[in-house]
């Protein structure tokens, strides 16, 4: 138990995107309690301008990649969202076109073997990676009683995060869709402060009390219609589907590098297709979810649609590989203007007041939630540096006026005296 709890502790399920599970392998770093204000300040500043020439070129490179990865996450992310709208016009049947993306899962590991096959020095055989990567599960690796237990849960969550999303695509504007979904922030704060110990911070309360409020003010603004109250249900079902997923993974498995998570992800695939198969073909012979001739299905938008969620899914997990993980949760709240503008143009959405004033008050909240748990200690820092520097730019010019008479009276004094 103090192995598993040590494993946990030290990562918060709120600092990471939304169902990103990896972590940078060999990237643990010490957290470090003293600050450069507790320097001098001479030594504070030589150290600072060091550290600054010596940073500022892996500094740039990973953000000039957070700003590919952020373009990446918004365009895979709203593209799906906008391309499923498209679909459903031809091919009602969310639950299918939640399966048959969710398949698509099964490419993870091969895809992962062949990046270490062309990146690593000392390469392994595909039998040897996975049992490497099946340690995660435990020392027995991946056994039957494993799979039910630790991985089937998670698939069950997966899907009904995906179709709940989809499901209220149906229903109401991808821009309310897409926004509402990043209400997904706070309710992983709340469920990792409960259940996994998380440290509390004020700032989180805040914002998940800007995303239940942004809920209710969306639900009234298109005044609580039947079609747009399901909706809302739906998609906020999703988001917390989706939270549940990621505080359950920290709880259950900790945290996964890049192979064990790319394993994992398969693994999804794998029970979708051997326990989820089910599903809709039940669907299609009830009629609930039908369509005539196999000829009908628009496989174009249905490979489309996989496509650009199993893009966004790669981004999401493996980007932290060369960018900060804030960077990528901006992407998915830079696709909700994007799904705005769309819609604009192709719906009929009206953005009135109560509506702008939804998105506005969830997108507040979930930007807050993406300051770091040291973000005060910083900032009294930043504060700190700011007031000592102005002390010593007063005390120079205090200095140099000080000086300019006295000078003066010593130049004048020989002439005096003659």
């Amino acid at each position: 138990m103090k192995k598993h709890s040590a494993r946990v502790a030290p990562l918060s399920a709120c600092n990471s995107p939304v169902l990103t599970l990896t972590k940078v392998e060999g990237e643990e770093r010490p957290r470090d309690g003293t600050g450069p204000a507790e320097a001098p300040a001479g030594a504070e500043a030589g150290r600072a301008n060091r550290s600054g020439c010596r940073c500022s070129g892996p500094r740039l490179r990973k953000l000039s990649w957070g700003l590919a990865v952020v373009l990446c996450v918004c365009a895979s992310w709203a593209g799906s969202t906008q391309l499923a709208k498209l679909t459903f016009r031809t091919f009602d049947a969310p639950f299918t076109l939640t399966w048959f993306a969710t398949t698509w899962n099964c490419v993870f590991f091969p895809l992962y073997y062949a990046g270490h096959v062309c990146k690593a020095a000392d390469r392994q055989s595909v039998k040897q990676r996975y049992r490497e990567c099946c340690r995660f599960f435990g020392d027995n690796g991946l056994t039957l009683k494993v799979f039910f237990t630790k991985a089937a849960p998670f698939g069950v969550l997966w899907t009904l995060t995906n179709y709940l999303y989809l499901h209220a695509i149906k229903k109401i504007n991808t821009t309310d869709v897409s926004v509402l979904f990043c209400c997904n922030k706070a309710f992983v704060f709340l469920l990792s402060w409960i259940v996994l110990r998380d440290r509390f911070m004020g700032v989180r309360i805040v914002a998940a009390i800007l995303a239940i409020a942004g809920i209710v003010m969306m639900t009234y603004a298109d005044g609580f219609h039947s079609h747009s109250v399901i909706g809302i249900a739906l998609v906020v079902g999703s988001a917390s589907m989706s939270a549940l997923y990621k505080v359950l993974f920290k709880l259950l498995l900790g945290s996964a590098k890049f192979g064990e998570a790319a394993l994992f992800l398969s693994i999804l695939g794998v029970f979708n297709i051997l326990f989820i198969t089910c599903i809709p073909v039940i669907l299609y012979f009830t009629k609930v979810e039908y369509w005539s001739s196999f000829n009908d299905i628009p496989w174009g938008n249905l490979c489309g649609f996989s496509a650009l969620l199993l893009t966004f899914n790669i981004v999401l997990n493996f980007g932290i590989a060369v960018t900060y993980p804030t960077l990528m949760s901006l992407g998915i709240v830079l696709s909700v203007p994007v799904n705005a503008v769309v819609d604009h143009y192709t719906s009929k959405i009206v953005f009135n007041g109560v509506r702008v004033i939804a998105i506005i008050i969830i997108g507040l909240g979930f930007l807050l939630l993406l300051l770091p748990e040291e973000w005060d200690v910083w900032l009294v820092k930043l504060l700190t540096r700011l007031k000592v520097r102005k002390k010593e730019e007063t005390a120079e010019g205090g200095g140099d006026l000080g000086s300019g008479p006295r000078n003066k009276s010593r130049r004048a004094r020989p002439s005096f005296a003659r």
